[in-house]
């Protein structure tokens, strides 16, 4: 065999509103569609992390297969079989185990690391320089009658298909097959789940997943029917043996208890809160607008009232004035008929000072045009007291934020949920160190992972203070084709200015053309200011939702 094997109104007006919108939000909840039963994406997936095991027979003609069964790497170089799958290594120090994955272009010599007979688990470690993607293993509790899929290489498939040698030890897709979780009976050997997705010779150590892709157990046996008119079960060895058996081991793997959401259900929750939020905005504009102008009325009203007032306290006075004057002048001229000049004078003098004041007041009363202008801008003083709620237009918020998973908002299979850490400028660039690009409006980073074979294309949304990362679990001639188009330009150092970026977002564009429509997972982050100290470029993510790339 060689080294190789070749090969994501007022007052009552507003209470209307916001009414409909929880009208509208109930609604919308009692008209979701029933999650889907599985998506094929996230088997399909999942089924990256299968390998082929062979044990082959070395002789002086070569390389013989004399046996294969089904694994899945929990990390890149370790794989979990059936421990009656490596029996004959056990007996016989002329044959070699070998690991076939399910695609690129050769196969790997490894080594037995664990045998646990009495669970029929076995742990092997490629001793070649290669890496795996990673199966999630589910701890959650698996309801009885769930979907469960059986992924690995059923023998008589390869016979079916008359693969020799060379077909057996080339990477190949596994087969995948559909049942649910039946009864939940276990054996009384070790804890498994009963099942009926069909498994063959050639299935043992393959894993039994769930409708999300991740593992609930190891396929081991089946029962035997002797004439052919029994139904057929299966039986998978149980996380609660594959744990521990690991935990004894040393090994350190993915797990996950989140319930598992279909695609389809998820679109529909996130049309259904996407109509709740606008329903629950457009209620809160309304009531806003609706103190504004209620309070803009009352505003206008009262300067209206008191502009009034004056106007009519200024021509009263007016009037009391020239009443005055009138008396005043005709005691002024009875002085005068009597001779008494001082008195006339001074009676004279009061009556010209009242004329005086009659003119005045009459000349600075408010005109109607005043009425109309102090009651207008009343009532713009009272409409900017209220604030608007309408969105900024612009990308202001900056600074460093603490981004924490919303697991309401996001679809999870097997990734892991931190937090994210980062600093935020206006012009894209994360941390002062990563410069996002604009692609159809938003700010987008696009990761090519190669240790888990996966493309994310990161966003973050400054008005909303959310971040986003859609995680695409591709297969390998995606992710290779993703590098070589990943290799054909040149990110730019944050700073560069708005052309850069938006060349930058476009030149992504080349990536996200070759990932599918819709990506396997979202994971959605609400950013709130960091802590005052914290640091400005530190990060406590998972490699799915790291902002770097």
């Amino acid at each position: 065999m060689g080294s190789r094997f070749p090969l994501p109104a007022k007052a009552l007006q507003a209470f209307r509103l916001v009414l409909c919108a929880l009208l509208l939000a109930c609604s919308m909840q009692m008209a979701a569609p029933a999650p889907a039963r599985a998506d094929s994406a996230d088997i399909n997936a999942a089924a990256r992390s299968v390998v082929r095991v062979v044990i082959v027979l070395r002789d002086s003609s070569g390389y013989d297969v004399i046996g294969h069964g089904t694994g899945f790497a929990v990390t890149p170089k370790l794989i979990v079989t059936n421990a009656h799958v490596l029996a004959p290594l056990l007996e016989d120090d002329r044959l070699r185990l070998g690991v076939v994955p399910a695609q690129g272009r050769t196969g790997y010599f490894a080594r037995i690391v664990r045998v646990s007979s009495d669970v029929d688990l076995a742990l092997i470690e490629l001793t070649e320089d290669a890496s795996l993607p990673v199966a999630t293993l589910y701890t959650g509790v698996v309801e009885d009658g769930a979907d469960v899929f059986a992924v690995g290489y059923p023998a008589n498939v390869d016979e079916a298909l008359g693969l020799g040698l060379n077909g057996l030890v080339s990477p190949q897709a596994p087969v995948k097959s559909r049942g649910q979780v039946s009864g939940g009976r276990t054996s009384t050997q070790f804890d498994t789940l009963l099942h009926t997705a069909p498994i063959g010779t050639g299935n043992s150590g393959g894993p039994l997943l769930d409708a999300c892709g991740r593992v609930v157990g190891v396929n081991s046996f089946g029962t035997i029917s002797d004439n052919g008119s029994d139904s057929e079960f299966y039986f998978a060895v149980s996380m609660r043996e594959l744990a521990p058996f690991l935990r004894k081991a040393g090994v350190s793997v993915h797990t996950t208890a989140l319930p598992c959401q279909s695609l389809a259900a998820f679109d529909a929750d996130e049309s259904a809160r996407a109509l709740r939020e606008s329903a629950a905005q457009q209620a809160r504009l309304e009531a806003v607008a609706a103190e504004r102008r209620l309070k803009a009325e009352r505003a206008s009203r009262r300067a209206e009232l008191e502009t009034i007032d004056n106007r009519e306290t200024l021509m009263a006075l007016s009037g009391l004035m020239l009443a005055l004057m009138v008396l005043s002048a005709a005691v002024s001229m009875r002085f005068y008929a009597r001779q008494e000049q001082e008195q006339g004078a001074a009676s004279a003098i009061f009556a010209l000072l009242c004329l005086v004041g009659a003119l005045a007041a009459w000349f600075s009363r408010p005109s109607v045009d005043d009425i109309v202008e102090r009651a207008a801008q009343a009532e713009r003083a009272a409409m900017a007291e209220v604030p608007d709620v309408t969105p900024p237009d612009s990308l202001v918020d900056k600074g460093r934020f603490v981004c924490r998973f919303r697991p309401e908002r996001s679809r999870v299979t097997v990734s892991a949920t931190n937090e994210v850490r980062l600093d935020w400028s206006p012009d894209g660039c994360v941390n002062e160190q990563t410069q996002f690009g604009l692609m159809d409006g938003d700010w987008t980073r696009i990761q090519i992972n190669g240790a888990d074979q996966t493309i994310s294309v990161n966003r973050y949304n400054p008005q909303g203070r959310v971040y986003t990362v859609d995680r695409y679990l591709v297969d390998l001639p995606t992710m290779d084709a993703a590098r070589k188009a990943r290799a054909d330009f040149q990110a730019p150092a944050c700073g560069a200015g708005d052309d850069a970026a938006r060349e930058w977002g476009d030149a992504q564009q080349s990536i996200r053309a070759l990932l599918p429509k819709m990506p396997n997972e979202r994971l959605v982050f609400s950013c709130d200011p960091a802590p005052a100290g914290s640091a400005a470029t530190a990060t406590t993510t998972g490699e799915s939702a790291s902002p770097e790339g």
